[in-house]
């Protein structure tokens, strides 16, 4: 009776999770959200990840409500980068910061970074709603000019001289297929340390999430949710086009889209330190995880949501 009920239940939650499956949603741009503004405030047109690059590396910087926190990451961001630019000359870059729908001065706070380096380095992109994490993100890497593309969180917990070790880990998986690998930073070493500083409670949630991101959607990747992800520009166009999920699990299916690509993807420990001002709510944002995490391998169980292999890049 047990096997049953539980086989009628995996039933129901499939097809509750197959009839309630939305198509990808589309890149769709409000007017305002076509153009940035430069250093002397004046609209230009974005540009589209479909144009060939014209800078080494974009970094890509999604925020909400992060007035406070956004500077702390910016500066040291852009020391490290105009440091390494001075080094390096023929080294080149962009920070692309995506405003997601805030409530506060967020956008302003990053302007003042475009009007003192320039709107090629800096650039502000201000969503006219929140769309979630994984919807500013692919905002942003649509918008953005360089070979390779990285994912940084504004509240600065990784250090960001760290993204040499991420390149030196992109590297290593040469030759890439099609021009494709990902290298994600992953605090999965840090694990002992965190979880002394953690309540049970929590400590078991931890648990019971990275179980189900194993068991339903990633293999081989112990911490996908760590938001410090390097990208190629062709793996960036091919996993973001084919993403679904805009908000806090939009990493694993990232992941999952990279695995059934067969991108190479490297996994590299980086340094990091918890900051407070999360968005995350305990319980119930694990509670939201668990339900997407598990509706995301039975959409694609079901062939409610759909990869093709062939697909085209164009």
């Amino acid at each position: 009776l047990g096997a049953a009920l539980a086989a009628a239940a995996l039933i129901l939650i499939s097809f509750v999770a197959f009839v309630t499956a939305t198509e990808m949603p589309p890149l769709h741009r409000h007017e305002e959200e076509k153009f940035f503004l430069n250093a002397r405030g004046q609209k230009e047109t974005l540009p589209s990840i479909r144009d060939s690059p014209t800078k080494q590396l974009s970094i890509v910087v999604p925020s909400y409500n992060e007035e406070k926190r956004l500077p702390i990451m910016m500066d040291e961001a852009l020391g490290y980068l105009e440091e390494r630019q001075k080094q390096d000359p023929t080294f080149t870059y962009e920070v692309i910061v995506v405003d997601d729908g805030s409530k506060d001065q967020t956008s302003k706070v990053a302007f003042k970074y475009c009007q003192k380096y320039g709107s090629d380095k800096i650039r502000v992109i201000t969503l006219v709603k929140n769309r979630g994490k994984g919807g500013a993100i692919k905002m942003g890497i649509f918008s953005s000019r360089g070979e390779k593309i990285l994912m940084a969180d504004a509240d600065g917990a990784t250090k960001f001289p760290d993204v040499e070790k991420l390149e030196k880990g992109l590297n290593d998986l040469q030759p890439w297929p099609d021009q494709m690998a990902i290298a994600c930073g992953s605090r999965a070493h840090l694990q002992t340390e965190s979880i002394a500083q953690r309540s049970y409670f929590r400590t078991l949630l931890m648990y019971g999430f990275h179980f189900l991101v194993w068991f339903l959607c990633v293999k081989g990747i112990r911490d996908t949710q760590c938001g410090f992800k390097l990208l190629t520009r062709e793996a960036a166009l091919r996993t973001f086009s084919s993403l679904h999920i805009e908000r806090w699990a939009f990493d694993v299916e990232l992941l999952y889209i990279a695995q059934f690509f067969k991108i190479p993807i490297a996994e590299i420990a980086v340094n990091w330190t918890e900051i407070e001002g999360s968005k995350l709510v305990p319980f119930w944002s694990w509670l939201q995880m668990g339900k997407d995490l598990l509706f995301i391998r039975l959409r694609y169980l079901t062939g409610a949501w759909r990869l093709e292999r062939t697909r085209k890049m164009n």
